[in-house]
């Protein structure tokens, strides 16, 4: 079959794969975006799974958005095309005796009191906590739009971008950099024990520390995760807090396509790449399932780097040393995301009301303290069981996004955790559905009306999210967050500029550093590289 010419072959079709098509497009380059699926988006997700109740959607997989930065929704002109995200309301966790900590993101005083019913000293530490966090995310936060050097590359302008990632480092001081050596290396247990007493105040703060994470909260590095989750400004404006996607987070991925498609990017569906054409070290196309080779001097992957690199490409093409640390990356997750349509909103026991109140609208936790979420990865972990009481980080997008449902019904957002990540292997449907009961038998203890309001409910887990998605282990970063995984590490040493061993070939998956989150810079990023290396030249 004869080979068709672009300019520019972006594989996959989630957000990443989307923002690079877009841009290269907005280039007035001849693009084309390939996705295996029959629809684009990948986990940046709305469906509507209830077959007796298709008026009601889901955010399927990925739930919030916060870190995609204004320079993409600008140049692209998202907002144009439907990129339309409501700042969400406090983090509220329930107790079973009735008490509930409630933190909100612009009232200090209700945040201070509701602390304060825990740990006077705490609701005293919230504001000295939340300032030294700030401090180190300002700083820190510019970095999730740099691309890391080459560090221990002794070529002089490896040498320099080296030096020029540290200087950047620069307003941190001593104490400043003794706080990022913390941070990258403790705890996020042992992180919170050094500020806070209340266990209450340090479970609700756990949360930021393990999602999405094969580790428990006492696992070193996950102080990391973290930050990586209360990042607020990467550098070019701060980017607000989190939020709902109107329309669920398929809206976001509809936005990006929207603009893709506008700007000239041609999009196929059931379009799976079966392989990538090397030719003396240069990718210069692929091969589709259908046998048709489609050639470009550029390419992006955004599927994950298992895939690409081990699947499509014959490993002869690559450095051994390449291959080692791709068929090593660690990519474990015991993640399980649990739908749930509702009759009505919870009414906890904390603050009693069926009606909308703020508690509905943020994240509505499940996570009674460090040692919960501990015990909760231990069973997943070293019993070899899906977790007796799962941590959740919860939300009822509908409070704030009337697209989903109908008027009188709501979505519950489940992501929960863990099961063992061996549970990739098989589907695990029965001991799923169990698992999910005891979520609902937990929060029906904390808002006793809530099992009684469940009109139907939809679980998926590792194997579903691997099968589907192509999200190897089931990891929803592409890869973990873990110290050994991040920045100029992130996929492999040498090749954390989004660059890969192929000349013609651009790394943009959420393996790749700011990978993480539904935000498009790891997209955006590989198309920078290619146009940096004059891989393709604007029209």
């Amino acid at each position: 079959m004869a080979a068709s010419g672009y300019d520019a072959i972006i594989i996959g079709g989630g957000h990443n794969g989307l923002v690079s098509g877009a841009y290269f497009a907005r280039d007035g380059l001849r693009t084309v975006v390939l996705e295996a699926r029959n629809k684009t988006g990948g986990a940046a997700d709305t469906s509507a799974p209830f077959a007796d109740h298709p008026e009601i959607n889901v955010t399927t997989y990925s739930y919030v958005m916060s870190l995609m930065p204004p320079t993409i929704i600008r140049e692209l002109r998202l907002k144009e095309f439907g990129y339309d995200v409501t700042p969400f309301g406090p983090y509220f966790q329930a107790y079973p005796d009735g008490r509930a900590v409630t933190v909100y993101p612009d009232d200090s005083q209700k945040s201070y009191d509701s602390i304060a019913e825990f740990s006077k000293r705490d609701a005293d530490t919230m504001p000295k906590w939340e300032a030294w966090l700030k401090g180190v995310a300002d700083v820190l936060g510019p970095l999730m739009l740099s691309v890391p050097p080459h560090v221990g590359s002794m070529h002089p302008m490896d040498l320099l971008s080296t030096v020029q990632a540290a200087w950047k480092m620069r307003k941190l001081g001593e104490r400043g950099v003794g706080d990022v050596t913390r941070l990258f290396t403790m705890s996020v247990s042992d992180l919170l024990n050094d500020w806070f007493e209340s266990d209450a105040v340090k479970g609700m703060l756990t949360v930021n520390g393990v999602i999405g994470t094969w580790a428990g909260p006492d696992e070193p590095g996950t102080a990391y995760v973290m930050l990586h989750h209360s990042i607020g400004d990467v550098g070019d404006g701060h980017l607000g807090s989190w939020g709902f996607q109107q329309g669920g987070m398929g809206g976001v991925s509809s936005s990006i396509r929207a603009a893709a498609e506008a700007f000239g990017c041609e999009i196929r569906t059931d379009a799976r790449v079966k392989k990538i054409v090397v030719r003396n070290g240069r990718a210069v196309g692929v091969v589709l399932d259908d046998g048709q080779e489609l050639r470009a001097p550029a390419l992006v992957s955004c599927i994950h780097p298992q895939i690409a690199f081990l699947d499509l490409i014959d490993r002869h093409e690559l450095p051994p040393d390449f291959v080692w640390d791709i068929e090593r990356w660690k990519t474990r997750s015991g993640v399980v995301k649990i739908n749930v349509a509702i009759s009505e909103l919870p009414d906890f026991k904390a603050q009693p009301g069926k009606e909308l109140q703020d508690l509905h609208t943020g994240s509505v936790e499940l996570c009674f303290s460090s040692d919960y979420a501990e015990q909760a990865f231990q069973d997943a972990h070293l019993s070899r069981k899906p977790s007796v009481a799962p941590f959740v980080d919860g939300t009822i997008p509908t409070t704030l996004d009337r697209k989903l449902a109908p008027e009188g019904t709501h979505v519950f957002s489940m992501f929960t955790q863990w099961v063992p990540d061996d549970w990739v292997k098989e589907p695990h449907r029965d001991e799923l559905d169990a698992y999910a009961k005891r979520i609902f038998d937990l929060y029906d203890e904390l808002a006793p009306n809530f099992k009684d309001s469940i009109i139907d409910y939809q679980v998926i887990g590792p194997y579903d999210m691997e099968q589907e998605l192509g999200l190897i282990g089931g990891n929803i970063f592409h890869g973990e967050l873990s110290a050994d995984q991040l920045f100029h590490m992130r996929p492999a040493p040498g090749y954390g500029d989004y660059r890969t061993p192929l000349k013609g070939l651009y790394h943009g998956s959420s393996a790749t550093h700011a990978g993480g989150g539904v935000n498009g810079i790891p997209g955006w990023q590989a198309y920078r590289q290619a146009k940096k290396d004059r891989a393709v030249r604007s029209k």
